[in-house]
């Protein structure tokens, strides 16, 4: 690893690590480093509760994805909030092992994330890409459903990555964030 934003994703079948895009979407990864810190604010879990530690992974389609981020484990559950899509063209679904938002719909951002198995170019434009696989991709394809995520720690590599606050970007970004 270099430089950079990175989330090691710790599951029972091993580590995935995620380099997060942090500068062309801000706001998104500021959730999800949040979430995992346990700093953001939901009605899932208490304050200072890491959001994503012991949390399945619900969906798992083969040769497709892995989805995450739901507390309940039914792909129904989520933070008790909503954001909007945050859509950096450059970033695409081109190749395995993107990291990108689930939703349903434009503007249903929240806790679910999955990352691809291959590359999905019909979800460009539909969902936030904001990361990519550095190192794990084996154990990406090797999750099946009911599998976990034991923690999430996140590593800021260089000055820049260092000066990312993700409690400032989401206080500065609270008005598009909607109870849901």
């Amino acid at each position: 690893m270099g430089e950079g934003l990175f989330a090691a994703i710790k599951t029972n079948k091993g580590t995935i690590t995620c380099q997060l895009e942090y500068a062309k979407t801000p706001v998104t990864v500021a959730n999800f480093v949040a979430l995992a810190k346990g700093e953001q604010k939901n009605t899932a879990k208490g304050a200072g509760v890491p959001y994503f530690d012991g949390i399945l992974f619900h969906r798992v389609i083969s040769d497709f994805m892995v989805q995450c981020g739901d507390p309940t484990g039914t792909g129904m559950g989520g933070p008790g909030y909503v954001f909007p899509d945050e859509i950096d063209r450059s970033l695409k679904h081109d190749v395995p092992g993107k990291l990108s938002m689930a939703n349903a719909g434009p503007g249903t951002n929240g806790s679910q994330f999955f990352i691809t198995h291959v590359a999905t170019p019909w979800l460009d434009g539909k969902h936030t890409v904001y990361g990519n696989v550095v190192i794990g991709q084996d154990v990406v394809n090797a999750i099946t459903q009911g599998d976990k995520i034991e923690t999430v720690s996140i590593i800021a590599n260089g000055s820049d990555a260092k000066a990312f606050d993700a409690k400032k970007v989401l206080e500065a970004e609270k008005a598009k964030f909607k109870a849901r």
